[in-house]
Order: C-alpha cells, then sequence, then structure tokens
C-alpha cells in the first residue's frame, strides 16, 4: 500500500536514463520509460504518478521543450516533483524552472549509463536518491547525481571525470 503522506510527481523527459541499446547498429534510442520497472524493482511503496512529458536526448532539447517543463511542474497539483533528464543540459532546465519561482520541491536527476545496460547504470541509485530528497529538502530547484543534491545555481558537470560538482569548492 503507497505511503498517502507524501506524493510525488514524477516528470520523464528522456536522457540516457531511458535510452534503449539497438544490438544490430549500436545506436541508443527511446523506446519507453523505464520508471514503473524500477520502482518495482525496487519495491517502492511511495505514492507516486508517472507522467512522460518527452523521450529526448538533452542535447537536442529545446526551450519550448523546457517551457512545457516547466508549465508541467507549475500546473501539478503536488508539490514534490522528480523530472528524469539528460545530463548534459538538465543545469539549462533547473535555471529555467528556478526563474519561474515555483513554490515546490523539484529535484532533477538522469544517468550517466542507461538502465537498461543493468548494473553498470547509476540510474537506479540516482533515482532512489533523488526520491529521498524530495522527500526531505525545502521547497526550491536542485539536481540530484551521484549520491548527493546540488542547489540548481551552484553545481556543473565535469565533463573530464562524468561527474556532478559545486562551482564553489
Amino acid at each position: 500500500m503507497p505511503d498517502s503522506s507524501i506524493q510525488i510527481q514524477i516528470f520523464v523527459t528522456g536522457g540516457t536514463f531511458d535510452k534503449e541499446y539497438n544490438f544490430i547498429n549500436g545506436q541508443l534510442y527511446f523506446k519507453d520509460t523505464h520508471l514503473p520497472q524500477m520502482f518495482e524493482r525496487g519495491r517502492s511503496k511511495l505514492d507516486i504518478d508517472i507522467k512522460t512529458l518527452m523521450m529526448v536526448d538533452s542535447l537536442d532539447m529545446t526551450d519550448a521543450d523546457r517551457e512545457i517543463i516547466v508549465y508541467n511542474c507549475i500546473k501539478s497539483e503536488l508539490d514534490r516533483i522528480v523530472i528524469t533528464h539528460g545530463t548534459d543540459t538538465m543545469v539549462l532546465t533547473a535555471k529555467a524552472l528556478a526563474q519561474e519561482n515555483i513554490d515546490k520541491t523539484i529535484i532533477i536527476t538522469g544517468a550517466m549509463v542507461p538502465y537498461a545496460f543493468g548494473t553498470s547504470s547509476d540510474g537506479f541509485f540516482n533515482l532512489g536518491a533523488a526520491l529521498a530528497f524530495a522527500q526531505t529538502l525545502p521547497h526550491g530547484v536542485y539536481i540530484a547525481m551521484n549520491g548527493r543534491y546540488y542547489n540548481w545555481d551552484n553545481v556543473r558537470k565535469n565533463t573530464q571525470t562524468g561527474f556532478f560538482e559545486t562551482l564553489n569548492l
């Protein structure tokens, strides 16, 4: 039975998190989100609502796509939101959300390795952390990666290491 004391809205936007591997041509592509399987596998009892907004690589995400994300966060009846997103531009989406001063807790998370790759993926771990942060952090916009949360305006993806880090070390 779900824990009805806290409800969490999940918005899916794509990114490496939900990519599949084509064994014939070696390319990554989108099919469906893996989130329902992940919640089942993780034995989650949280009261969640999953909505797929789009399935795009974040490098292909446009300002119009970000407007869709912002609009859905504003219109959501829930005040705790987790967004799965590609890691390359999640900071840009976090900025777009923060500029709207939405009075909700919004956590953006992703993966460096697709969930479909099994135990080598960090997606399962990042999703779990994002859910925990969504339940405990005050209203604001955050990025959750590598077991940590970061304020939206004090984080970057280190493209040399593949890890997220604070700007003010």
